[in-house]
């Protein structure tokens, strides 16, 4: 680590200390110009006998007690000025929206053109999206002959999550009730106060059942000021799909048109994913142009870092003085 990655985030709650350390440099020359003068002398006729003789280690090393009193004495200046990390309370701008997921659980989301079907595929990618947008608030639909709210809407991403992971079959009337799905979700956002409000919206066939018209309800959301992003599942053509009797082809109809007419309705877009790899694009490019600036408060928690250095002043200035009245000893 290095000293500049160490003092970021760092604060001075006393800095004034600092110009204390601008006395080293009459202190330093001070005793380079004029203790020099006041060194005792003798005169010698000659320094022949002396000159070949070299510096000994300790001659050499006689520059470390007062290295080390000025480090210890730096260390200290820094201690004074009493370092502290800070945690700063302010307003930031951070991304949210209230979003709903609608996801359909018919019948035909068995097949087996994604990996290992097309529901399990989209609760995976619906996972990942919810982990990408901590800030958002999200809830969960979902839908076969009718609907029903799986999650309201929440930033308790944790229950979201275990929510999400308890979709299955079978749990109500088979069919593909897209109005009801869309009916519901509508109903989960009526309340919201958020500036952006969206409905992600996934099918696999058509409109088959249910009591609320696609269309109406389309026409609800944008009266609401819903946005709702609308996603095709499946393969063009056939799919595989499992049977008691083991797999069989599947012919995939999706309601395009429809889907399409909601999206552009409401101000929303159309998709269509027809493996693992595009529906994970779909929510990635779903997750980039939906961003809205909220505003979030920061907490601000200080500590102080001055015991570190005070501890290795003291240690320097012990040192300094063990030395100096030991090995590097001047008078006997």
């Amino acid at each position: 680590m290095t000293i500049t990655s160490f003092f970021q985030g760092i604060e001075f709650a006393n800095p004034y200390y600092f110009l204390l350390l601008l006395l080293i440099i009459p202190v330093a020359a001070w005793k380079y110009f004029f203790r020099r003068r006041m060194q005792a002398s003798f005169t010698v006729p000659t320094v022949i006998p002396v000159e070949k003789t070299g510096k000994t280690l300790k001659v050499r090393l006689r520059w470390i007690p007062v290295s080390l009193l000025v480090l210890s004495y730096i260390a200290l200046i820094v201690a004074l000025a009493r370092p502290q990390s800070s945690f700063r309370l302010s307003d930031v701008e951070v991304e949210g929206v209230d979003i709903v997921l609608a996801i359909d659980i018919s019948g035909s989301m068995k097949a087996m053109d994604f990996r290992p079907n097309r529901l399990d595929a989209c609760k995976r990618v619906a996972e990942e999206f919810i982990l990408g947008r901590p800030t958002d608030r999200i809830g969960l639909v979902v839908y076969a002959g009718e609907a029903y709210t799986q999650c309201p809407v929440t930033s308790d991403h944790t229950t979201l999550l275990g929510s999400l992971k308890k979709v299955k079959f079978d749990i109500i009337e088979d069919g593909t009730a897209i109005g009801d799905g869309l009916g519901t979700a509508i109903n989960r956002l009526r309340e919201s106060e958020a500036k952006s409000k969206i409905i992600i919206l996934l099918s696999d066939g058509v409109n088959n059942s249910g009591y609320i018209d696609p269309y109406s309800a389309a026409e609800i959301a944008k009266n609401m000021n819903i946005k709702v992003y609308t996603i095709g599942c499946g393969t063009n053509g056939q799919a595989p799909y499992p049977t008691p009797y083991g797999t069989t082809m599947m012919n995939t109809e999706i309601d395009e048109r429809l889907l399409q007419t909601i999206a552009q309705q409401t101000g929303g877009k159309y998709f269509r994913a027809t493996n693992n790899d595009k529906l994970k694009a779909v929510y990635e490019e779903i997750d980039k142009m939906e961003k809205t600036i909220l505003n979030e408060t920061i907490f601000e928690n200080k500590a102080d870092m001055f015991f570190p250095f005070l501890l290795a002043g003291v240690i320097l200035l012990v040192l300094n003085l063990l030395l100096r009245y030991t090995i590097f000893r001047i008078n006997p």
